[in-house]
């Protein structure tokens, strides 16, 4: 019952704040449109909100809301929860808070099947879900191969395990750059900017493609809270518990690595949001997973929104990309946490 109470108290406080990300994210841009206008339209086009709101807004601030704005703060809020849902599994599994899908290569696998599919227009077989799941696939091949340059004496030890995952990479950049030297001219900037990590230029159907990926890979790991929170005690403390630790980890990192995939087959390259929103959230409510999963994706929306929002009102009109954005953030924080964990074992 406390598990619930807390659920709700803290969820309750995070859809508040998202209300308010929501409404920074559609305002601020090349074109400012007041919050009250923002906020106004938004809940006007709510069940039964045109019998609270009257609208407010100008025609061309409507049409800038419903076709540029709002699918874009949509988009980040999917893409900003997939992340630091798959940081909440890859840092739960591993016991590692400097897990995450960027810095283990997860994103950069994913990012090398969605590039080859965007560069070679190889988008037929199953039309929009191609290159979701070539990026799945690439994004399995990097973790497996992280693991087994990792893995020394049956462990898989913090330092071995970051240096694996600059290792890959590097190799997985090494082919992203001759997929792009191999790709006709007009398409060459156009996939330079999508891994620079962005969610310009994108419509309703983007998001709504990472909907019901993300709802898997919720319902799979909140599914496995309790095994996670065993696993905190070591894979022998948590197979005395009755966990089947083989079965569980691979049930969550493959879960993890396919909300990775498509997020990333959506909006490119995001760094540190799987690093810092997990750590953050686990430091305010604890570490229980059943809290922490839920938790974790709704700040992750929360602070990829705000980031993009940051992203397009610094250097306006001119965009920053918001991989730029999240790295100026997460880099000081992995390094700060680095230095810790190096601490902690001295």
């Amino acid at each position: 019952m406390k598990t619930g109470r807390s659920l709700i108290a803290w969820g309750s406080v995070l859809l508040a704040v998202m209300t308010f990300s929501i409404g920074i994210g559609v305002s601020v841009g090349s074109t400012t449109i007041p919050l009250s206008h923002s906020l106004a339209y938004i809940i006007h086009h709510l069940p039964f909100g045109d019998w609270i709101i009257t609208p407010n807004w100008t025609e061309t601030e409507a049409t800038i809301l419903a076709k540029i704005r709002l699918p874009r703060v949509f988009l980040g809020l999917l893409v900003g929860a997939s992340l630091s849902l798959a940081g909440v599994a890859f840092q739960g599994v591993l016991r590692n808070p400097l897990a995450d899908p960027y810095i283990l290569g997860v994103s950069a696998g994913a990012s090398v099947g969605a590039a080859i599919m965007l560069a070679f227009g190889a988008n037929l077989a199953l039309g929009i879900l191609t290159v979701p799941l070539v990026s799945f696939l690439g994004a399995l091949v990097s973790i497996v191969l992280v693991f087994w340059l990792g893995r020394m004496d049956h462990q898989l030890r913090t330092e071995t395990l970051i240096l694996a995952g600059v290792v890959v990479n590097s190799f997985l950049g090494a082919i992203l750059t001759f997929t792009l030297t191999m790709v006709p001219g007009n398409k060459t900037q156009q996939i330079v900017l999508w891994l620079l990590g962005s969610l310009s230029l994108r419509d309703w159907k983007s998001g709504i493609i990472l909907i019901p990926f993300f709802l898997l890979g919720l319902f799979v790991i909140w599914a496995f809270s309790r095994e996670l929170n065993a696993l905190t005690m070591g894979e022998r403390g948590a197979s005395s518990l009755g966990v089947q630790v083989e079965r569980t980890k691979w049930v969550l990192l493959l879960t993890a690595s396919l909300v990775t995939a498509v997020a990333v087959s959506t909006a490119g390259i995001i760094g540190f949001v799987g690093l810092v929103i997990p750590h953050v959230t686990r430091s305010v409510v604890g570490p229980d997973h059943r809290l922490l999963t839920p938790l974790a994706a709704l700040a992750g929306g929360i602070f990829l929104v705000l980031c993009d929002a940051l992203a397009r009102s610094l250097f306006s009109p001119l965009e920053l990309s918001i991989g730029v954005v999240t790295a100026m953030i997460g880099a000081p924080f992995f390094a700060w946490q680095l230095h810790r964990s190096k601490r902690g074992s001295v």
